[in-house]
């Protein structure tokens, strides 16, 4: 279970991209004294949450941050649940492959409601020039972008949109993809 003190520094690395202080601490918990921060960070380091780096500042770990896996739910029929703590999920680990390739975008348009993505939603795509036939992908086409289904028959490439409404798109003078989609976020 998460203590209120793992909330608010995973909180506060959110905002800020980087672990709090001693001192940030003591304000962030209403503490007056460091000995109080000291015995909960070392209690998050027993936990394995966070470690010191050579330096002794705060750093996370692997497992700082990740979201608890409660079981399953049933889409059909209603059933019962045991709500039990079966695992963590980390996130970054779930959807990123490659960091240093991997960016987000935000999706503006129609064309690909038939694959379940629509305007506002934010779409985790990796950096790459190939795609398999019927992947998303983000491409240029003609220097223009775009994301669509990427389509290939032998030597001939096109892009193929999810919504009936749109018609697919043959290259006039080059077509090269750019990123692959590798996770759909929408926010309710």
């Amino acid at each position: 279970m998460r203590s209120p003190y793992q909330t608010k520094i995973e909180s506060f690395y959110k905002e800020e991209n980087r672990m709090p202080t001693y001192s940030e601490m003591l304000r962030i918990f209403g503490f007056k004294s460091k000995n109080a921060v000291f015995k909960i960070v070392g209690k998050m380091v027993e936990a394995g949450l966070v470690e010191k780096d050579h330096l002794g500042r705060l750093v996370p770990t692997d497992s700082f941050g990740e979201v608890p896996m409660l079981g399953l739910v049933t889409a059909g029929l209603p059933a019962t649940v045991d709500e039990e703590l079966a695992d963590t999920v980390s996130l970054d680990e779930m959807l990123v492959g490659k960091k240093e390739f991997t960016y987000m975008l935000e999706v503006d348009g129609d064309s690909m409601i038939d694959a379940h993505i629509e305007k506002g939603d934010m779409v985790l795509v990796e950096r790459c020039n190939t795609a398999r036939d019927r992947q998303i992908v983000i491409a240029e086409v003609d220097g223009e972008y775009t994301m669509k289904y990427f389509r290939k028959q032998g030597s001939k490439a096109w892009l193929e949109p999810a919504n009936e409404n749109y018609k697919p798109i043959y290259p006039e003078h080059s077509l090269n993809v750019i990123a692959v989609l590798k996770a759909v976020i929408r926010k309710y």
